[in-house]
């Protein structure tokens, strides 16, 4: 119950501590960020150095210890009888540092210096190394090392250790010292401070000179590129406040001339979207009072329904049409301004019929302009009767100013071709005219960009495309591999069924 109540407690404190951790860190700035983890990296990197520094330092330690015993035994053995004085056996332990000294040859033991009271010993190692390991028992002799090394940082005050090394090239004669382990302590405290020191200086020292060449290759130019895309973002209609790259080669060079291109290229968007809204209100303006205008006219061609002249009354029905359709474009002007572009009201119906009547508004087929038409009589097609019109009319308009536009005198031909395909209508058609140049087609069904004439707006393709693709079809230029003539395919496909 009570362990319970402690996680109860505890977690939800070091919780919020955590997200308090975490929005600071989010709030500090990149260059602090920088030269705070390179200072902790290198921190690490000085730690996995520590280690096996430590280690080794225990080793040579040790064996300082086993060769300045040696030196004693060979004082020791040269006294006469080999009985060592109890001053001299003293001073000897205490400039090898040990309390007894013992070596073996041929498997016999002798002790040179014996300890002057019984000692407890708590920890055996053998110091000899051999030639023949194998790599993974070398790495856990490694890992053996460093964990004894940092084990003295622990143990207690008093621990006695015997240690064991080699004394000549067979592995069996040995020099076995006994000593008390604080010495080795003392020695590895002040050298492992050393270490942490001179570790601290390389850290900062590191981290400051990583910290200035990654702040002046990648942290300046990157804040550089922030700072001008929050200045560009209060104003990016204002052409002075495009980056202007550095020159770079680099990543960073390549991240400015991107940014730089796309900056002018939003630039050219909205300067180009203002002016079509200020066209566009102009339009509307125009069409309101066009439509005014249209709707007079209106009135005055339905009196010349009245006229028992055959010639008036042929011609009266085709004007009043043609007025219809002026009248109800000027309204749908008026609602695209608005942005209520209306559905298409498709119906069934035939397809000639509507082509024989764009081609009659032309006047085709007329001198040096011909035009041909391929398709069934009976052919249907699903769609609205004036949005095809307008498709219709566009391109044929665009054709017929093609094929004159040659200059040549030569006669020109506009041929239509239609088909169906389970549920789709393909209307294909072809001019002989010069063919549209290279550097427009990327752009050919965009608004005022694809006009191949001085006086011409660019708008016809671009509307025609809108209302096919109100349809669900698709209009593309079909590229036939020549660079004369132009060929357009629409593609309609029938209402789904619900």
């Amino acid at each position: 119950m009570e362990k319970r109540s402690w996680s109860a407690s505890v977690w939800p404190w070091l919780s919020a501590r955590l997200h308090a951790l975490r929005r600071s860190w989010l709030r500090v700035g990149l260059p602090a960020k920088l030269l705070f983890l390179t200072a902790v990296f290198v921190m690490l990197a000085e730690i996995l150095i520590f280690l096996p520094s430590i280690a080794n330092y225990r080793i040579s330690w040790l064996n300082d210890r086993l060769t300045a015993a040696h030196v004693a035994s060979l004082a020791a053995e040269a006294v006469p009888s080999r009985t060592v004085p109890p001053a001299l056996r003293n001073e000897l332990t205490r400039t090898a540092l040990v309390r007894a000294v013992a070596i073996r040859r041929g498997g016999a033991r002798r002790l040179i210096l014996p300890p002057v009271t019984e000692l407890n010993i708590d920890e055996h190692f053998d110091l000899r190394q051999q030639s023949d390991l194998t790599l993974g028992e070398d790495l856990s002799l490694r890992l053996s090392q460093i964990r004894d090394a940092i084990a003295i940082y622990f143990a207690s005050d008093d621990r006695v250790i015997r240690v064991i090394g080699p004394l000549g090239p067979r592995y069996d004669d040995v020099i076995e010292i006994v000593l008390p382990e604080e010495p080795l302590r003392r020695a590895m405290v002040a050298y492992g401070m050393n270490i942490v020191y001179l570790s601290i200086i390389i850290s900062l020292l590191t981290a400051a000179l990583v910290y200035f060449a990654i702040s002046w290759l990648l942290v300046r130019p990157m804040m550089r590129i922030s700072r001008n895309m929050l200045h560009f973002g209060e104003n990016p209609e204002d052409t002075s406040r495009i980056i202007t790259p550095s020159g770079r080669a680099d990543e960073i060079g390549t991240a400015e001339r991107e940014l730089a291109h796309m900056q002018r290229q939003l630039t050219h968007l909205l300067t180009q979207k203002n002016r079509l809204a200020q066209l566009g209100l102009a339009v509307s303006k125009i069409s309101h009072d066009l439509r005014n205008m249209l709707a007079n006219a209106q009135l005055i061609s339905d009196r010349l329904t009245t006229i028992p002249d055959p010639t008036v009354q042929q011609f009266a029905p085709k004007l009043i049409a043609s007025l219809d359709r002026a009248i109800n474009f000027c309204n749908s002007s008026l609602r695209f301004g608005r942005a209520e572009e209306a559905e298409p009201r498709r119906e069934l119906m035939r397809l000639k019929p509507l082509l024989e009547e764009v081609a009659e508004g032309f006047g085709l087929p007329r001198e040096k302009v011909a035009w041909t038409m391929e398709m069934e009589d009976q052919l249907l097609v699903d769609a609205d009767h004036e949005h095809l019109f307008r498709v219709l009319s566009n391109l044929t308009r665009n054709a017929v100013q093609a094929i004159e536009s040659r200059g040549d005198g030569k006669p020109g031909e506009i041929r239509v071709r239609a088909w169906r395909e389970r549920r789709k209508i393909f209307i294909e058609m072809t001019d002989d005219g010069p063919g549209i140049p290279g550097h427009i087609r990327p752009n050919l069904f965009r608004a005022f960009q694809a006009s191949t004439r001085k006086e011409g707006s660019g708008l016809g393709l671009a509307i025609a495309s809108e209302l096919v693709a109100a349809h669900g079809g698709k209009l593309e230029l079909v590229d036939t591999g020549t660079p004369l003539g132009a060929t357009f395919l629409i593609e309609l496909p029938d209402r789904s069924v619900r």
